[in-house]
């Protein structure tokens, strides 16, 4: 097993693979369920946005998105005990791309959308956002590294117009940079955030960079299951990462999961509820 700076272990090849067959086959024996988690958190919140500001078909940004997965549990109401079933049976290692694609458009077009959403995936994996695109689950996909560049003049159209900003799990490795960067393509408009984080990396400069931006940032109360440590080794090297950073992980990572908190984001001028409601892991 390769581990990255952080400790954890590097899945990074589970990414850039022409299908998410490799994906959901690494992820399922550890048990990865942080999209589950946050679906009813994602889904209180864009309900509150179109609510709020009249917007019939918001338009979301998943940052980190991969496949799609995020998406296609919002879109589509689908699980991910189902895309395990899909993607991971041993019956499906055969079955070309073009089988699956089209597997996944007739889901598309066979759910109607259990609420009306645009969603635009943000990647540096081209091959996951073409998969994603051709499948049905994204309607737009922008593949771009905002940590280390600014978006081309097409990737700030695309992202123009953006209501809400979502992510699960990418935030630690992508930083303020990347956020500050969408921020900044929406000119005066501010959208809504939703990120779940895990506890092994500081949300502070994230949230100091969008309080200058104009938000309010608010950490839901509880923490949310990501995954199972893939290795004794992972856990130990995580272990020792929070330590430094002054993180306590006893009843919680010290047990065996990867854990998350969420962090709600929105402009000054929004008042109401901070907790989107949902149910704590």
């Amino acid at each position: 097993m390769r581990f990255d700076m952080t400790g954890k272990v590097s899945l990074d090849h589970i990414y850039d693979q022409p299908d998410p067959r490799t994906y959901f086959r690494v992820l399922r024996p550890l048990d990865y369920c942080v999209p589950q988690r946050a679906k009813p958190y994602f889904a209180k919140i864009i309900t509150e946005y179109r609510e709020s500001r009249h917007v019939a078909v918001p338009k979301v940004l998943d940052i980190g998105c991969s496949y799609g997965t995020n998406a296609a549990l919002l879109k589509y109401d689908a699980t991910m005990d189902e895309l395990y079933a899909r993607y991971g049976d041993e019956e499906r290692a055969g079955e070309s791309r073009e089988a699956l694609l089209a597997r996944d458009r007739e889901l598309a077009r066979s759910r109607q959308p259990p609420q009306a959403i645009r969603f635009v995936g943000l990647d540096t994996s081209g091959s996951a956002l073409s998969y994603g695109l051709e499948a049905g689950f994204l309607d737009d996909a922008v593949q771009a590294d905002l940590e280390e560049h600014e978006p081309t003049p097409r990737q700030r159209a695309q992202l123009s117009g953006t209501d809400l900003v979502i992510s699960t799990g990418c935030v630690g490795y992508v930083t303020e940079r990347t956020l500050t960067r969408v921020v900044r393509t929406q000119g005066i408009r501010r959208p809504w955030m939703a990120h779940f984080v895990l506890r092994m990396f500081p949300f502070d400069p994230v949230e100091r960079a969008l309080a200058s931006l104009g938000y309010r940032t608010v950490r839901v109360d509880g923490v949310f299951r990501q995954r199972r440590f893939a290795s004794p080794q992972e856990q130990a090297l995580v272990l020792d990462s929070m330590s430094a950073a002054g993180v306590d992980p006893r009843g919680l990572e010290a047990e065996g999961w990867l854990y998350a908190q969420l962090y709600i984001s929105r402009p000054y001028d929004i008042t109401g509820t901070d907790d989107p409601n949902g149910e704590e892991s």
